[in-house]
């Protein structure tokens, strides 16, 4: 169980607890995703177009380069979208960041906001609501739910659902959210409905005593349990992807893994995994378990492509989460049931996972 809130400092003020969510989102970094590129519709609130005139002193720059200097309030990569998207004229002309200025042209912009910029709207978005008081709600997260808007998902996520069910979370950072799971990994979170709660939930989770167990299912049958402690960070290619990494910019990351049952899955070896995090990179599991030479089955980024087609998502679920509450100072635990396409899957491959989890509490 959660270890005693004693060792918890407090927070004084609200500025204090935004400071906290951000440290947190760099904890956990489960959503690292470049400034979108994706644009919505109309102009920037509050915003008319801007006309520029060049002269002799840009002559031979790129219209990127000197847009940035003319209009400096904006990055570099902000004016790139807004010519991509056909938001910038040159002499009434579509633009091209790339060309070559003359010197000459009139130039107009047309800002809009990108749509991390715009408020995330309130959606009736059904959820399964494992438990809820004045404070917190913890939730059975289904496979395909994204949990924070990103580039590629600005709607039907978790916050937005937070935001309908809970609508004076718009005034809590992050709509009370303080973890994440994988678009297609299912299971608990715990989401804050106060301020105050937020701030203690992250507190917890530096504090690493929120307890979040997972079950995954693995190819191959690795050792009974062991203890992966090696830092993630980007994938030095493949940046969609993590990996295990002695860069200096990589971060530590935990993870301690019990094998629970083993079957096969179309005459392959299989085996039931239990994982508890100590923390939560992006990808944590599935990159350490792959390290190992187990991947999860049905994971295409991290697994071998031929055996993707057994399972359409990751076999993970978050399954146990255990915290302190953040108004009664009590421990308190919840457990999800494994969904019905990986209970299917766990069958198919032999495994009787009720039967397993009673073993391993012996």
């Amino acid at each position: 169980m959660p270890k005693s809130r004693k060792t918890l400092p407090e927070v004084e003020t609200a500025a204090e607890s935004a400071y906290l969510v951000e440290d947190i989102d760099a904890e956990l970094d489960e959503d690292e995703s470049e400034e979108a590129s994706e644009q919505g519709t109309g102009g920037l609130p509050g915003m008319s177009p801007i006309t520029v005139q060049l002269n002799a002193d840009f002559r031979g720059e790129r219209l990127d380069k000197a847009l940035s200097r003319l209009v400096p309030q904006f990055s570099r990569s902000r004016i790139q979208q807004w010519i991509e998207s056909g938001r910038v004229t040159v002499d009434g002309q579509p633009a091209k960041a790339k060309a070559a200025v003359l010197g000459d042209e009139k130039v107009v912009i047309e800002p809009q906001a990108a749509p991390d910029e715009l408020p995330f709207q309130a959606e009736a978005i059904p959820l399964a609501i494992v438990h809820e008081d004045a404070t917190i709600v913890v939730i059975d997260k289904p496979n395909g739910l994204v949990v924070h808007p990103a580039a590629g998902n600005w709607s039907g996520t978790l916050l937005n659902a937070m935001l309908h069910h809970v609508p004076a979370s718009a005034g809590v950072p992050r709509a009370g959210i303080v973890h994440r799971l994988d678009k297609d990994t299912t299971g608990l979170m715990v989401v804050a409905k106060t301020l105050e709660a937020q701030t203690d939930l992250v507190r917890q989770l530096q504090a690493r005593t929120v307890k979040r167990e997972y079950l995954a299912l693995v190819w191959g049958s690795p050792r009974v349990a062991g203890k992966v402690d090696a830092a993630i960070g980007r994938h030095p290619r493949d940046r969609v992807k993590m990996a295990v990494s002695e860069n200096m910019m990589a971060k530590p990351a935990v993870t301690h893994y019990e094998r629970l049952a083993t079957g096969t899955l179309d005459g392959k070896p299989v085996s039931l995994v239990r994982c508890q995090l100590e923390t939560g990179r992006t990808h944590q599991i599935r990159v350490h378990m792959q390290s190992l030479g187990f991947a999860l089955v049905g994971d295409a980024l991290y697994g071998k492509q031929h055996l993707a087609a057994v399972f359409p998502r990751q076999a993970l679920h978050a399954y146990r989460l255990g915290l302190i509450h953040p108004k009664s100072g009590k421990n308190v635990e919840w457990e999800a049931p494994i969904p019905a396409d990986m209970a299917a899957l766990l069958e198919r491959a032999g495994i009787d996972v009720a039967a397993a989890l009673a073993e391993a509490k012996e």
